[in-house]
């Protein structure tokens, strides 16, 4: 690399790109009353979050792909493009039905953005830097927790909801100048032809699974046709995936990723987090308000204290890795992730503000372990010309781990919500004609007497620990698949930042 002040500049529009997709969703949960004021659609508005989540997750592999193939800043630029566009016409949006085509535009760059961002970083900077530049993306997230839904508050109490989709174009735009004038390749766009029918049946496969997933339960029941049939189809072109694959000359998900039994299992470990991830991210902040009666803003804080210990712990992991290897410290991360549930399993009731503050960082600090060095080490066991593939499928993997938690997750509070309930039945007969969202709802009204509230504080507390005891299990299978993989990562000798493909 030449020109480190060059690098600092990419560094920081790196970031910035990253800032895009990391505030999105926590800016744009700000405005849900505003927007249905004046769109309408109140059936449809949890859509606006799944086609973007659904969008960005099927189309992550595909952009790592085509960024070994065509380079890593035309697909980024690609992105940046696509989530621009996406968000100007998201904020002039006339109705519900065009906010989520719109969202969905976004959806597709934010795809570019998580695979090529990470996938820069590591032709940028050697392994040992690495570390270091993941807890500084790392931070991002934290920093967005924290401040998007300030900023969102802001722009809807005193300009319009539509800000906080026009909010992005000024940072977009400043990291899209920074790569242009900054950012240099010296590679080709290879000749080979693109895998279109792989990528079209990734997509498809992908996308029936999350929306299976997403919607089952909730949309139709699991035993019903399209809860049955979504997963089987998905299935069907997952089998045709793996014939086509086998036989293109540039396999879109080539099948040596999960052939390799040290990128199986970082992928594996990335889908476990990815589901661990979403039991504090969808009950922690009801079991803070509703359960220990605080308030929303410390519901938030104590989520967010999570991002505190990852940017950490990813930085330090650099340390780690280069004296004990990416393994065994990946496996300090999935011990800590393990750790923090069971101490939350272990806290008396009612639980100290201060000692869930210090389990979300520990649980934090635990992510930032975990995922760090299985990203840099696969990244550094393959040349330039794969490395995007890689980075690709170990982010997807975390994704749609993300999809897998949001339905595990949600099933096993429900189930056991209920069940507890049924154990106070003689408290509140009522309760058994009502549903669970219902159920929650009643826990915030004062009017209640103290026996329901009590029976339904009670089956909370029980739900929420049923999730952190499945957490604690999700993390030990994730130990057991570590314990699986060599060592010892074949690290390529000539993994130096490839100075000849891009330069600074």
């Amino acid at each position: 690399m030449r020109g480190s002040a060059s690098k600092r500049w990419i560094l920081a529009g790196l970031m910035l790109t990253m800032s895009l997709a990391a505030m999105d969703t926590t800016i744009v949960s700000t405005a849900i009353p505003e927007i249905v004021a004046e769109l309408g659609g109140f059936s449809a508005f949890s859509w606006v979050f799944s086609i973007y989540l659904l969008a960005q997750t099927v189309t992550i592999p595909i952009y790592g792909k085509l960024a070994d193939m065509k380079g890593r800043k035309p697909i980024l630029l690609l992105g940046i493009g696509l989530f621009l566009v996406g968000s100007a016409a998201s904020g002039l949006a006339w109705n519900m039905l065009a906010l989520i085509v719109f969202r969905g535009l976004q959806g597709l760059g934010a795809g570019s953005i998580m695979a090529t961002v990470n996938t820069l970083a590591a032709d940028l900077y050697e392994i040992r830097e690495r570390a270091r530049i993941q807890g500084w993306l790392s931070s991002v997230w934290g920093i967005a927790a924290i401040t998007g839904p300030a900023i969102g508050g802001a722009l809807v109490e005193y300009v319009s909801w539509r800000w906080i989709f026009f909010i992005n174009l000024p940072i977009g735009l400043l990291a899209f100048w920074l790569f242009i004038v900054f950012l240099h390749e010296q590679t080709k766009s290879s000749a080979q032809q693109i895998d279109v029918w792989g990528a079209m049946l990734i997509f498809c496969s992908a996308a029936l699974w999350i929306v299976a997933l997403l919607e089952s339960g909730q949309a139709w029941p699991w035993v019903s046709v399209p809860g049955i049939g979504l997963p089987v189809l998905a299935l069907v072109l997952m089998i045709l995936i793996y014939w086509i694959e086998q036989r293109v000359a540039e396999p879109m998900m080539p099948v040596w990723v999960w052939r390799q039994r040290i990128l199986a299992g970082a992928n594996l470990s990335m889908i476990l987090m990815g589901a661990i991830m979403m039991g504090p991210s969808m009950f922690l902040p009801l079991f803070v308000q509703s359960g220990l009666a605080g308030s929303a803003m410390l519901a938030g804080f104590i989520l967010a204290s999570s991002s505190i210990g990852w940017p950490i712990a990813s930085a330090y992991s650099g340390h780690l890795y280069l004296s004990i290897g990416f393994r065994n410290t990946a496996l300090i991360g999935a011990l800590l992730i393990c750790c923090a549930a069971v101490i939350f399993l272990c806290l008396p009731m009612p639980m100290p503000v201060w000692s869930l503050f210090a389990d979300q960082i520990l649980l934090g600090a635990g992510f930032g372990l975990l995922s760090t060095p299985l990203l840099v080490g696969v990244q550094a066991m393959v040349p330039w010309q794969q490395r995007g593939v890689v980075t690709g499928n170990n982010i997807f993997s975390r994704y749609f781990g993300q999809s897998i938690g949001a339905a595990l997750m949600g099933g096993i509070f429900n189930a056991s919500f209920r069940h507890h309930l049924s154990e106070h039945a003689a408290a509140w007969p009522a309760a058994s004609g009502q549903t669970v969202d219902n159920l929650l709802h009643q826990i915030m009204e004062e009017h209640l007497p103290t026996a329901m509230l009590h029976s339904l504080r009670q089956s909370l507390h029980a739900a929420t620990f049923s999730v952190y005891g499945a957490m604690a299990i999700a993390a030990f299978f994730t130990i057991l698949i570590l314990c699986l993989i060599p060592a010892h990562f074949p690290i390529l000798t000539e993994d130096v930042s490839s100075p000849e493909k891009t330069t600074a």
